[in-house]
């Protein structure tokens, strides 16, 4: 790998960012509606009395700048995401986009980063399992549950769950992350997390493990005949040792991959999820921007989205050939 390459990847990175922002620009202020006026019309269906309400609306659309024109709201936006300065929530008034994502972003982390890294783990076993010779007969038996499975989304499994186990047993809570706002770190707190965390988990456990089964199994059957699982046979080395060192090391490649965007995409596919289980995360908070249209909250999701998407790309790209060394980049 030279460094021409390095730069080369370098330089697709900061265009791609640059061409996602620019939709992220655009795309919300296609939608109908005025941002300020559906926040006040949110407080009037609640039963509040809003006196002038027009006179707000002009006020904070003169505020948040939204009478400029158009260019001139776009090179203020690009000149403020230089600087990761993403402007005032119109919807969480005074609080900054910055410090509404970052508030996110911990509950998001914890639940997707944990139960997609589950889901590609015992997928990509079973799914080796499952092309390997001389497998437990009881992994054969788990096919056509995992190819149900990939078939159901994510949100519709996240519906099942709830109501299995929330609604018809009451084994686990409704919605929320806590009983009682997290104060410090001991036993009974990380308890109370995680079983808020469980069903929203487990759904999205549920819904990747056919998706990284069905995936590894197929790539697991494209190295079944390479020589060097012949050699390695003819050598006499253990089935255990040719299993995971040989053919499941090679088979991961495209899985890796997969997983590298699956996690830069995490936060935006867990928003029906989040907002079924009324979960705190990036996810929730861009529904509520959604619901609202909160403008500048959109867009410092979306751009958040975006530089993880590209960054794990970027990073995944360059550690290709660290992780197979017959990938050379020139």
């Amino acid at each position: 790998m030279t460094w021409g390459y390095v730069f080369r990847r370098l330089a697709m990175f900061f265009a791609v960012v640059l061409a996602a922002t620019t939709v992220n620009f655009i795309v919300p202020r296609l939608a109908p509606g005025d941002p300020t006026a559906a926040v006040l019309e949110q407080l009037m269906s609640r039963g509040q009395q809003v006196q002038g309400a027009q006179d707000i609306v002009t006020v904070y659309r003169e505020r948040f700048g939204l009478d400029d024109p158009m260019i001139v709201q776009y090179g203020r936006y690009l000149f403020n995401s230089l600087r990761l300065d993403l402007g005032s929530s119109i919807s969480y008034f005074p609080q900054s986009v910055t410090s509404a994502i970052l508030g996110a972003l911990p509950w998001t982390i914890a639940l997707l980063s944990v139960s997609t890294v589950i889901a590609f783990g015992l997928g990509s076993l079973i799914g080796a399992l499952l092309a390997w010779p001389g497998s437990p007969r009881a992994v054969h038996r788990l096919a056509p549950f995992l190819m149900v499975l990939s078939a159901i989304p994510y949100y519709l499994l996240a519906l099942i769950v709830l109501y299995l186990l929330a609604i018809w047993t009451g084994w686990f809570p409704l919605g929320g992350a806590y009983s009682v706002f997290p104060n410090g770190f001991s036993f009974p707190v990380l308890w109370d997390l995680a079983y808020h965390a469980f069903l929203p988990a487990l759904s999205i456990v549920l819904a990747g493990l056919g998706f990284w089964a069905l995936g590894m199994r197929g790539a697991m059957i494209n190295v079944l005949g390479e020589d060097y699982l012949a050699l390695a046979e003819a050598k006499g080395l253990k089935k255990g040792r040719i299993f995971f060192k040989y053919a499941m090391r090679n088979a991961m490649l495209p899985q890796v991959t997969a997983l590298a965007i699956a996690l830069g995409t995490a936060a935006s596919g867990s928003v029906l999820v989040e907002v079924a289980f009324n979960y705190p995360g990036i996810g929730y908070l861009l529904y509520n921007a959604l619901r609202s249209s909160d403008y500048f909250l959109i867009q410092g999701v979306a751009f958040f989205l975006v530089i993880t998407v590209a960054f794990a790309v970027l990073v995944l790209d360059l550690l290709y050939p660290l992780l197979d060394p017959r990938i050379q980049r020139l």
